[in-house]
């Protein structure tokens, strides 16, 4: 049973996503303020944070980036709920780690929808698979133990990040557009902010990827390429 962190400063929403969640099968924490909330996702490392981003204590934002800081909670998937839906906001919130940003008011259909999409792609990071190692301008990635390496020392990306990375890395110099690396690295999952999104999560790899991460080209008005 998939264990999710609502990090929501309103009872009344908290209890209400309580009660949807619960009816789905999923085991739901709450916390009702940001440092509570932290605390609780680094001790119960939970499948996913649902997470406001304006509460006491603590903001979401510092919180997302808290947790991307840490090795035991960098992987966990984050999704930002909040009533801030313009672009530059959306873009800040994968900046800090984001891995979904949903804008209130939204429907309960179309959260779950988004939960089941990002636990089902967590799940295909980390179900065994074939021994596989791609190495391209050393980085390299082993599959069967979901590792990347650069120059020999590990990096550690996001479940999203990984995809990300795995998809430019098995298609070594073909121009990927944006929407098939949507397709690819999201599970076919049509997220809200389309283009924007994969630029905001090709910025993050490539600072995490230092010097490598030269590798990942831009094709102005199409997509990503690796050479």
């Amino acid at each position: 049973m998939k264990k999710i962190l609502v990090i929501e400063d309103e009872k009344d929403f908290s209890d209400l996503l309580v009660l949807n969640l619960e009816s789905e099968g999923f085991t739901v924490l709450c916390s009702y303020d940001g440092l509570s909330g932290l605390k609780k996702a680094q001790h119960e490392k939970p499948d996913l944070i649902l997470l406001d981003l304006i509460l006491p204590e603590l903001m979401g934002m510092e919180i997302c980036k808290e947790l991307r800081k840490e090795s035991c909670t960098s992987h966990i998937p984050v999704m930002m709920m909040t009533a801030k839906g313009a672009e530059l906001d959306r873009v800040a919130g994968f900046e800090a780690g984001a891995d979904d940003y949903l804008v209130k008011p939204f429907s309960m259909r179309e959260l779950l929808l988004r939960i089941r999409a990002i636990i089902k792609r967590c799940e295909v990071h980390t179900q065994p698979q074939p021994s596989k190692q791609i190495t391209i301008g050393g980085i390299t990635i082993e599959t069967l133990r979901n590792r990347v390496l650069n120059a020999g020392v590990e990096v550690d990306l996001t479940s999203t990040e990984y995809k990300l990375l795995l998809c430019l890395l098995e298609r070594p110099g073909r121009a990927l557009s944006r929407e098939m690396i949507l397709k690819n690295a999201w599970d076919n999952y049509n997220k809200t902010g389309d283009s924007r999104t994969v630029d905001t999560h090709i910025t993050r790899l490539r600072g995490k990827l230092g010097g490598a991460g030269d590798m990942i080209k831009t094709v102005r008005g199409f997509g990503y390429k690796t050479d």
